[in-house]
């Protein structure tokens, strides 16, 4: 029974942080350890996290002080204190986990060799947990042609076995360095990166709560998709895409040849005109999981929105010819 470093980011989460702890203590996996990282939070966050651990075995719960740079750099941070060679876990602060989480996670992860990233779907639910849908169901394969271009592993499911988090915390660094806009997108492209499995659990395991003060939030609705829509085309995802690229090229070194060949060649693409942009990512054949998607990925390249106009970071690694792997 191996042990689950769960680290959770905290910030004025009073509210609805006694749910999710209680869901965290009736998994049915009770080897777990739980490390909050709080960002100063002004009410009673760090008195509910302290009634918790005063419940539970003298270290099993353990606060700490964030960085108080947002939630990503807040994880980032986390990764960085968790024990090296454990099994680590994400957790947000306002969800309500299935008592079988932990569970389903080691019974997927535990067979493999190697890195391994386990995540997902989830119960989208409205403030007060009332169901409202299930999160999509992803037909495609994983893995790094797709994680380049999409974040599609939640962050508040992701488990990683010990081989995996070993190389997250060898590159959270280089994430902090380039100030990428989400830790479960950033790990989901490094795990990939590196030739490790990523496993997609089709069973929702949490209720995954939605109120004004989430971080991100749903992506399934008619707004969630104008909005994101608008980002693709106004500029900030090319940005968020540039920030993530100089996260993997400064952590090349735990990349498989391969994926640093693809690395390069997309941050080729990401410099390039409009036109040659789309080409080349079409070479290299990155896709997102709805067609639409794609299509529209593609449309923003063609005409340059996806352009980053500062000279281009690389990790030593040789071009390819846009057709590896």
């Amino acid at each position: 029974m191996p042990q689950i470093v769960i680290l959770m980011a905290t910030y004025n989460g009073a509210a609805f942080l006694p749910r999710q702890l209680a869901s965290i203590a009736a998994q049915t996996h009770e080897n777990w350890r739980l490390i909050c990282s709080d960002d100063s939070s002004s009410d009673d966050t760090r008195a509910v996290i302290a009634n918790f651990a005063a419940s539970r075995a003298p270290g099993q719960v353990q606060i700490i002080d964030g960085p108080r740079a947002g939630a990503t750099a807040n994880f980032l941070h986390l990764i960085a204190q968790a024990p090296p060679g454990a099994w680590l876990a994400f957790s947000d602060q306002d969800d309500d986990w299935h008592p079988d989480k932990l569970h389903r996670a080691l019974a997927m992860t535990a067979p493999a060799s190697g890195p391994a990233h386990y995540s997902a779907r989830t119960l989208i639910c409205d403030a007060d947990l009332r169901v409202l849908t299930e999160s999509p169901r992803f037909a495609r394969p994983f893995g790094l042609r797709n994680a380049l271009v999409q974040a599609c592993t939640a962050g508040n499911t992701s488990v990683f076995n010990p081989a995996a988090a070993t190389i997250l915390q060898a590159g959270a660094a280089a994430a902090r360095a380039a100030d990428v806009v989400a830790h479960d997108w950033w790990a989901y492209q490094l795990i990939a990166g590196a030739g490790g499995a990523i496993l997609k659990d089709d069973t929702p395991v949490l209720k995954y709560r939605q109120h004004g003060a989430n971080e991100m939030g749903r992506n399934d609705t008619a707004a969630a998709r104008r909005k994101r829509l608008a980002m693709l085309f106004d500029g900030s995802f090319g940005g968020w895409l540039a920030a993530n690229h100089m996260a993997l090229t400064g952590a090349g070194d735990l990349l498989t040849s391969e994926s640093r060949a693809v690395l390069h060649d997309f941050g080729a693409a990401l410099h390039a005109p409009g036109p040659l942009a789309a080409a080349c990512m079409a070479r290299l054949r990155l896709y997102r999981h709805e067609t639409a998607g794609t299509a529209a990925l593609y449309a923003a390249a063609a005409m340059g929105r996806l352009r980053h106009r500062t000279a281009p970071i690389t990790s030593g690694a040789a071009g390819s010819d846009g057709s590896a792997g």
